[in-house]
């Protein structure tokens, strides 16, 4: 029995899929116009280990993750790099390259399907046309529009009221709208760019190209939708309007959403300038680390992103690779596996809205019970790889960066020495050890 908690009802519900034992989950991607960052790969993550879940618990589970291929974004970057807008699609391949390479260095299982919004332009004019059709989006000036008037219960899943954002919208408003909500499914473009739709050139708007890769990759209905909790509004609001309004059933059935890493407390994000990218951080930490990382908070809690922090887990991803080495011969067999105890407590925490803090707990609340039994260290070490996507695999000892914060340290330590006071020296021997510094005492 797994339980997700529910943007869409805001509790934490038993999860029922739609066809017993099948599950079809859709993940919102990116947008590939620049290397992937800390926030990119937590999503990644996320729903990698609830995919491997699933599949653990024998579901026929089928996940599909996009990549939006052509945006704005997109566009400014090619004319950026490459001095001409239209080489998006070279823009694009080289970033969903490189995407693809960090998240498998975070060992993410590949996706039953990647498409990108580029190979599914005729799928996206059709279904815009059949919103036109039905009388839930109207044509102005080449652009097409969703009318959010048309669908009454526009913002259940944000909990937004359409009063209150009209109130907030902007004075001036798109002459081309009925409303100021209505928002952009075509638009359109000079005679002979992009695609060519019934309604003139153009291309997609953002929201639409996910309702139409979700129908065609998984169908009308599907189980799960996640995503990172910036997308609640407008983007996951807009694709249930466009996809029940077409096909008048509910799109998903259940939401969900991780949080978001954060710099200062502020989210980290490439419009702010203040993110790393994977990268970058793997450049100091094995991808490991990192996934372990991911995996030490919980999906829906704000993770403070931090280079001390990572220090500090690096060491505890040494001590669990350290607790369950060694070779195992056990084939891994799911039900042999939950004839220990260990294992149905751990997968109880991870089957409870994916507690990875408490199904961690476990195996280290168990550590000297795991150093003398060898089957049960080998059950264990096969569902942390398997579930959790960890290698285990002994990390390369590296040279510590002494940076300046640290040499004061080292320095305050020093002089608490020759101070005698032992209990300061001690104090900072161990926020040493936290930041990954072993220091080794001469006699005084």
């Amino acid at each position: 029995m797994i339980k997700i908690t529910n943007t869409l009802s805001g509790k934490r519900e038993v999860f029922k899929p739609i066809t017993p034992h099948v599950v079809k989950m859709y993940v919102c991607g990116i947008t590939p116009y620049d290397y992937a960052h800390v926030g990119h790969g937590r999503v990644a993550v996320v729903f990698d280990l609830l995919y491997r879940l699933f599949r653990f618990l024998d579901f026929d589970a089928t996940y599909c993750r996009n990549y939006t291929d052509i945006d704005d974004k997109l566009l400014k970057r090619a004319q950026k790099e490459l001095g001409d807008q239209l080489k998006y699609k070279e823009i694009a391949q080289k970033y969903i390259t490189a995407y693809q390479q960090d998240v498998r260095d975070l060992n993410c299982l590949d996706p039953d399907f990647e498409p990108r919004v580029t190979q599914n332009i005729q799928e996206i004019i059709d279904f815009v046309s059949g919103l036109i059709d039905s009388g839930h989006a109207y044509v102005s000036n080449g652009d097409v529009y969703f009318g959010i008037q048309t669908f009454p219960s526009y913002g259940r899943l944000s909990k937004h009221k359409l009063d209150d954002l009209r109130a907030g919208a902007r004075v001036r408003v798109s002459e081309k709208k009925k409303d100021p909500l209505d928002f952009v499914l075509w638009k359109g473009t000079p005679e002979g760019t992009f695609w060519k739709s019934p309604w003139g050139y153009g291309r997609p708007g953002w929201h639409i190209e996910c309702s139409v890769m979700a129908s065609k990759y998984l169908g009308k209905q599907i189980d799960i939708h996640g995503g990172g909790m910036d997308l609640i509004f407008p983007h996951h609001e807009n694709e249930i309007a466009q996809s029940e309004a077409l096909n008048k059933k509910i799109f998903a059935n259940y939401w969900m959403h991780n949080a978001f890493v954060r710099i200062d407390k502020e989210k980290m994000s490439k419009s702010l300038g203040n993110f790393f990218t994977l990268r970058q951080v793997f450049e100091k930490f094995d991808p490991m680390v990192v996934r372990f990382y991911y995996l030490n908070h919980q999906y829906r809690a704000p993770l403070d992103f931090s280079f001390e922090d990572m220090n500090a887990i690096e060491k505890t991803y040494r001590r669990l690779c350290k607790l369950l080495k060694g070779d195992c011969r056990q084939n891994g067999d799911r039900l042999q596996m939950m004839d220990f105890p260990i294992i149905r407590k751990m997968l109880k925490f991870l089957s409870d809205d994916l507690n990875t803090p408490g199904m961690l707990g476990v195996i280290f609340e168990n550590a000297n019970k795991l150093k003398e039994n060898d089957l049960e260290r080998c059950a264990v070490k096969i569902f942390v790889q398997e579930v959790l996507g960890l290698t285990l695999e002994p990390l390369a000892k590296k040279q510590a960066e002494i940076t300046p914060e640290i040499q004061k340290i080292i320095d305050e330590r020093a002089q608490a020495r020759r101070e005698k006071n032992w209990t300061k020296a001690d104090s900072l021997r161990e926020k040493l050890q936290e930041l990954g510094i072993e220091v080794q005492d001469k006699k005084m």
